[in-house]
C-alpha cells in the first residue's frame, strides 16, 4: 500500500531522497485510475523511493503551497525541492520513467 502523505508529515516526509506524491480525491475518476499504478510502484520501489498519496480535500495546506489545480497531479521531489510533475492520468511506464531519470 502507498504511504500516505498529510499536510503534517509532508515536509519531514519528503525533505530526503526521492519521494513521488499523488494528490487525489475520492471523488476523481482519472485519479482512481491512477492509485492502483501508485500502489503498484510503491510496492515495486519499495524504500528506494518513497511513493504516496495525499488527499486534496484533507490536505489543502501543500496542494496549494505546489499550486496544485487539477487532480490527479502527481510530483517528483528529490530532498525536498519539486524536480518534475505529471498532470492528468497517465500510464505506468511514464510513471515509471521519470521516477528513473531522478534516481
Amino acid at each position: 500500500m502507498a504511504f500516505e502523505f498529510t499536510d503534517a508529515n509532508f515536509q519531514s516526509e519528503t525533505s530526503d531522497g526521492v519521494a513521488v506524491v499523488d494528490f487525489w480525491a475520492e471523488w476523481c475518476g482519472p485519479c482512481r485510475m491512477v492509485g492502483p499504478i501508485i500502489d503498484e510502484l510503491s510496492q515495486e520501489y519499495g524504500t528506494k523511493v518513497k511513493i504516496g498519496k495525499l488527499n486534496v480535500d484533507h490536505n489543502p495546506a501543500v496542494a496549494m503551497q505546489f499550486g496544485v489545480t487539477s487532480i490527479p497531479t502527481i510530483l517528483f521531489i528529490k530532498d525536498g525541492k519539486q524536480v518534475d510533475k505529471q498532470v492528468g492520468a497517465s500510464s505506468k511506464a511514464t510513471l515509471k520513467q521519470k521516477i528513473e531519470a531522478i534516481l
